[in-house]
């Protein structure tokens, strides 16, 4: 059975969008919107502050194994969101999300479909799937 949620998302952006129909507003609009998203979490680092970021090498152990990796690797963030940083960074990736949505319903892919096949994917390769 379909997600609804999803599938009405899908539905609800084919109708809201009008101003940028074009393929190629479409795909400018994604890439700002995506630049709004690393903007907003730049500012919570520079301005805001309720965030650090702290990036060294990330270390190994000569001896990890796979399933040990995830353990031995860092975010390099310290600290946590504030709420008004995360509810900027929430309003930037659902415009992420809409334009995403937009770039689906303009090739005629489901949403819901490209999620599902993601999730088959990473829960068939586990570890393996970023490799």
């Amino acid at each position: 059975m379909k997600d609804f949620i999803c599938d009405d998302f899908q539905q609800s952006v084919s109708q809201l969008l009008i101003r940028h129909k074009s393929i190629l507003d479409i795909m400018t609009k994604l890439e700002e919107s995506q630049s709004r998203v690393n903007r907003a979490v730049a500012k919570a680092v520079t301005s805001c502050g309720c965030i650090q970021v702290s990036a060294q090498k990330q270390h190994i152990p000569h001896d990890a194994d796979i399933k040990d990796l995830k353990s031995c690797m860092s975010t390099h963030i310290e600290g946590e969101l504030c709420e008004s940083c995360k509810d900027i960074i929430e309003k930037e990736i659902g415009n992420n999300i809409f334009y995403i949505t937009s770039l689906c319903n303009t090739l005629d892919i489901n949403l819901h479909d490209v999620l599902e096949k993601e999730y088959e994917k990473i829960n068939t390769l586990g570890i393996y799937n970023m490799f």
